[in-house]
């Protein structure tokens, strides 16, 4: 019962609160759910909430089944999307959903995580099997999604098979007999049709439970890579530490409660007496969590180090074989630039220094060792080889 009120306090919705606390209640080892889409391989703190909870499911006894999505990966959910998006290879999701799991096993224990494929049942059905499973709905049913009906209104295209995705990722309960199925809000109607499936397959509906949808940085919508408004459990310690930083301040609650541990008590007098040591104590914790104590300090020291101004002790370096290089090709070396009219842009919006200096002239040659800045957080020393 503590379990279940720690999952009803940082939960949105679940359906339904008695049907989980009997079977929080009934003592069995109960197969917890979480699927995942391949397509973007970087897990990211909005991915952190649902997987917190579940480690505390974990914690408590019951198993965690890691679902990747590589066969429905191949059409891609198409949630808050106007558009078909495009199929991936089974290649592409299986070594995405690989990099998935690793990243996953930062908060989930994986030794007792268990890892599927949905291709290994959806991959062996025919065409009898798919039209038993599309008789499971009707077309006015899926089309009660908002994407789908916003896009049916605006007159746009709806692939076919689009439309199987909520019963493709449905069947996955029904395969596996899933207990509980766990995700984010925008996952509600998916998990939902799960519960339906199971009923017509004659199995005991899950329960579903939908968590809350982080912010991102951009204090606007919802933390997305393609939004580049994120903050990835992947990324090096120092990249974490700055951007944690950035959290707007009145959404810095919510990621306090939502990413972290540390007692609404505590995080909330930091937030009312001193906005930017409540930054600090969120960072270091964030750092904490996903690098480990040794890398706190190292990360805290190179963002002041980077905030007064200055280039920071350690960084990449790159070495030119030639002992000219225009500046614009440095930047595409470097990785700062993707293009010439990128590095143009970068230029023209004062965005590079050379040893802390603004570069304005795109014809630069660069001749000796320098220190190449783009923005106020990547560095790299560039060594001229003669």
């Amino acid at each position: 019962m503590e379990l279940f009120e720690v999952i009803k306090r940082n939960a949105v919705d679940i359906f339904s609160e008695d049907g989980l606390r009997k079977r929080f209640a009934n003592g069995k080892v109960l197969k917890i759910k979480l699927g995942a889409d391949p397509s973007r391989p970087d897990l990211h703190l909005g991915h952190s909430v649902p997987l917190r909870m579940l480690r505390k499911m974990q914690d408590a006894g019951h198993q965690i089944i890691f679902v990747i999505g590589d066969f429905t990966g191949m059409i891609g959910d198409p949630s808050e999307r106007n558009k078909t998006r495009p199929a991936m290879t089974f290649e592409e999701t299986r070594k995405n959903g690989q990099s998935y799991f690793e990243q996953v096993s930062k908060i989930l224990d994986p030794t007792k995580t268990k890892i599927t494929y949905n291709s290994e049942w959806l991959g062996k059905m025919d065409f009898a099997d798919v039209l038993k499973l599309a008789g499971k709905y009707t077309l006015a049913r899926v089309l009660e999604r908002d994407d789908f009906s916003q896009r049916y209104k605006n007159n746009q295209p709806i692939g076919l098979h689009e439309l199987m995705y909520p019963l493709m990722q449905g069947y996955d309960s029904v395969a596996l007999g899933a207990d509980i199925e766990v995700g984010g809000t925008d996952q509600t109607f998916n998990l939902l049709v799960g519960r339906d499936l199971q009923k017509d397959y004659g199995q005991e509906p899950q329960e579903v439970i939908t968590f809350p949808l982080l912010p991102g940085l951009d204090g606007v919508e919802k933390m997305s890579k393609s939004l580049d408004n994120y903050i990835g459990i992947d990324e090096p310690a120092e990249v974490i530490f700055e951007k944690c930083m950035k959290v707007p301040d009145n959404i810095l609650s919510d990621y306090f409660k939502l990413t972290t541990d540390i007692p609404e008590s505590e995080f909330i007098r930091f937030l009312e007496t001193d906005i930017r040591h409540a930054h600090f104590v969120y960072a270091r914790e964030i750092v904490r969590i996903y690098h480990g104590e040794d890398a706190v300090l190292m990360a805290e020291k190179r963002y002041h180090t980077i905030a007064s101004g200055k280039a920071p002790e350690e960084m990449e370096t790159l070495v030119i074989a030639d002992r000219e290089i225009s500046i614009i090709e440095l930047l595409k070396e470097s990785g700062f630039a993707t293009s010439n009219s990128d590095a143009k842009r970068l230029i023209e919006g004062r965005g590079i220094k050379l040893n802390g200096e603004v570069v304005c002239d795109l014809s630069l040659s660069v001749m000796n060792d320098v220190v190449l800045s783009r923005g106020k957080n990547k560095f790299i020393q560039v060594r001229i080889k003669e």
